[in-house]
């Protein structure tokens, strides 16, 4: 197993006091059950949300190239019979220059104030010494913190020890665990120690759940990632989609999208000469969507301009860019 544990040992286990945190099983042994928040955080394009699809075994999350990819706090929950782990993404952590960032890491940070264990996931290019108001107050914490450096597999040893040793001094209480979410590196470990960690209590959702968003919330984000991919520069980052009408039925789903801009000329440029442009992004779409749901997906999809949205605080509400 890669893992360097640096973390100050105690004595003792933790007394379970509450009758529903005990399971029985068939031989008549009795089991803990255990819940927990496993909250993951670190700066943008570090891996977050390829790491949390593999922890899930689910495509929850949007994970391509682009850094800023994720935009909200999703969760994902694992449910077996003796643990129910709620994973959190989180978007990459950065100082905001509008409104929309602002929000963004107000998500980020909420994850320091819920988390049972928190996955503080960096890679083998960055340093610790970057967004160190916000290391500040990971190293603060007083749960679990699992220090996950991604991408070793573009690396190599002398690099990887001379980075434990450099997070080692910055976060002294981690456990530090080399993987590589791509190449599904030591992954199975963290998964391991996560259940490891989880304090003993009954569960916080319905056993049947698996995540915290609807629907429709998951057509955006797949919407989204389309645009993130086939469009350059600053247009994927100034749209916002917003699903007008989501009419399901037993073998389809019928799906109104629209898909905001800020500006006219980047209206032009997500329609595209002929609409072509669009009815790429509008396909690509919907095959994932048919795979994402198992269904037939009927797709329409505009396009409008609501102008400076990043910057306007009652129209972030109107998208979803609030705590609950």
């Amino acid at each position: 197993m890669f893992c360097y544990d640096n973390r100050q040992q105690t004595d003792g286990e933790e007394q379970m006091t509450t009758d529903n945190r005990q399971q029985t099983t068939d031989d008549g042994q009795q089991t803990v059950h255990r819940s927990g928040f496993v909250n993951i955080v670190g700066n943008p394009n570090v891996g977050k949300s390829t790491l949390m699809n593999l922890l899930m075994g689910e495509r929850i999350s949007i994970a391509t190239f682009k850094a800023q990819t994720t935009r909200h706090r999703i969760m994902g929950i694992i449910n077996e019979p003796d643990a129910q782990i709620v994973f959190s993404d989180t978007p990459g952590v950065l100082k905001p220059n509008y409104k929309l960032q602002e929000e963004m890491l107000a998500f980020s940070e909420s994850a320091l104030q819920d988390a049972d264990v928190l996955l503080y996931v960096t890679d083998v290019v960055e340093k610790p010494d970057k967004n160190q108001d916000f290391l500040q107050k990971v190293a603060r914490m007083q749960v679990p913190i699992l220090l996950l450096i991604n991408k070793i597999d573009v690396s190599d040893q002398q690099t990887l020890e001379n980075l434990v040793a450099s997070w080692h001094e910055a976060l002294p209480t981690a456990e530090i665990f080399p993987i590589s979410a791509k190449a599904r590196f030591n992954v199975d470990n963290v998964m391991r120690r996560v259940k490891e960690l989880l304090p003993p209590s009954p569960p916080y959702f319905d056993k049947d759940q698996w995540t915290d968003k609807p629907a429709r919330f998951f057509v955006t984000e797949i919407i989204r990632e389309k645009i993130l991919l086939y469009y350059d520069k600053e247009i994927p980052y100034s749209c916002e989609v917003m699903v007008e009408s989501f009419n399901e039925t037993d073998k389809s789903i019928s799906i109104r999208a629209i898909i905001f801009v800020e500006r006219d000329s980047q209206k032009g440029i997500i329609i595209g000469h002929k609409g072509v442009a669009l009815k790429k992004v509008s396909t690509e779409a919907r095959k994932t969507l048919e795979k994402f749901f198992q269904k037939s997906i009927f797709l329409e999809t505009y396009v409008k301009v609501d102008k400076d949205w990043r910057n306007n605080q009652k129209r972030l509400q109107a998208y979803g860019y609030k705590l609950d």
